[in-house]
């Protein structure tokens, strides 16, 4: 067990409290900035900066109870480290982008890795956390406090809100043993029969834990005890790939070729055996079909609608006009739902304004 408390963190939180509280009296919108490593993410809120970088180390991790809490400002590099040395990992495979990334960001932007529908997702894996919220009040929710007053699992409501509901300070997140075992198969494949294999695979007994196809190669990764691995390596066949964990980091961290185009970049969630959208452009498959990456020129209106059409949702992730929306347009309920969040936690709007929303 680790545990870090010092008064230089209390400062800061101190700090970063007295600027909300200041924010607050004078109405004045704040964008939320740390490690940077995800800025071109969303467009970028209009406010005064408040950089809570500094507001870093682990609080606690206790290896056997397989949960650490550490501050928002923490580098991912040094929590993954120390899990690593107990041989434990975040499981959700969170992409840094780099070196700069801090666990705040990484909570805040909702991002997972291939590991995702096999696993779970990173709000899966939130126990708790320590915010401030839009009237500068310290508020903290985990353990035997998982709901607010009016019901909300405000833990889990801070992954993926991009800082619009309030600063966070700190969280608790579950953690998993890093495999005995990971291997990878290769299977040169069309487009049609990678989808079918995918969603086959995935009905399987199998220690699926990731499967991608670029558009003429899908990889299988299967994760676990040696024996259980082997054995399903030898079951499914394909061509055992060398080096794959090159490969699966190059892929959560987009230095791929595919990435590297100046094209709009979007990202579209649907159901696995989901049709092929009719959308012009290049794509890549992760999550076993789930994720789907699209470098396109098509105008935003069009992608957002094909998404909906096949009930899912599409984000602008980089390359586009920020101007414009970048997130799926939310209607009805959905809508009157996430603005009464958004009124709740925060009610003068004065966190990360514009970044998810051009209204709020």
């Amino acid at each position: 067990m680790l545990n870090s408390c010092d008064m230089g963190s209390c400062d800061q939180s101190r700090r970063i409290q007295q600027a909300v509280e200041n924010a607050v009296a004078e109405r004045t919108p704040v964008n939320i900035v740390a490690g940077n490593s995800k800025s071109f993410y969303g467009r970028k809120a209009q406010g005064v900066d408040l950089d809570v970088g500094g507001h870093r180390g682990i609080v606690s991790y206790h290896p056997e109870e397989l949960v650490i809490t550490a501050r928002a400002g923490t580098p991912l590099v040094e929590i993954r480290q120390m899990l690593a040395e107990q041989g434990q990992m975040l499981a959700f495979e969170p992409p840094f982008f780099a070196g700069t990334a801090t666990l705040g960001g990484a909570i805040a932007c909702g991002f997972s890795g291939s590991r995702r529908p096999f696993s779970g997702s990173a709000r899966d894996f939130v126990l708790g956390c320590r915010i401030i919220d839009g009237r500068g009040e310290i508020a903290t929710f985990g353990g035997e406090v998982m709901k607010n007053v009016a019901g909300y699992d405000v833990s889990r409501l801070m992954v993926g809100a991009m800082g619009t509901l309030g600063v966070l300070l700190q969280a608790s997140l579950k953690v998993l043993p890093i495999p005995q075992r990971e291997m990878s198969c290769v299977f040169s494949l069309a487009k049609a029969a990678a989808m079918e294999k995918m969603q086959q695979l995935a009905l399987q007994s199998l220690p699926l834990s990731a499967l991608s196809f670029d558009g003429e190669l899908l990889y299988v990764r299967l994760s676990g005890a040696d024996k259980a691995v082997r054995a399903a390596a030898q079951k499914i066949g394909g061509e055992v790939l060398a080096d794959d964990g090159q490969y699966w980091h190059d892929l959560i961290e987009q230095r791929l070729d595919f990435f590297q185009s100046d094209q709009p970049l979007w990202r579209i969630s649907l159901a696995p055996a989901t049709p092929e959208l009719a959308l012009t452009g290049d794509r890549y498959f992760d999550w076993g079909g789930a994720l789907r990456w699209l470098n396109s020129e098509e105008p935003a209106e069009k992608v957002f609608a094909a998404a909906a059409a096949a009930n899912g949702h599409a984000t602008l992730f980089r390359n586009g006009d920020s101007r414009g929306q970048l997130f799926q347009p939310l209607h009805g309920k959905l809508r009157e739902l996430q603005h009464r969040v958004k009124k709740t936690f925060d009610p003068l709007g004065i966190f990360n304004p514009q970044r998810l929303y051009l209204d709020w």
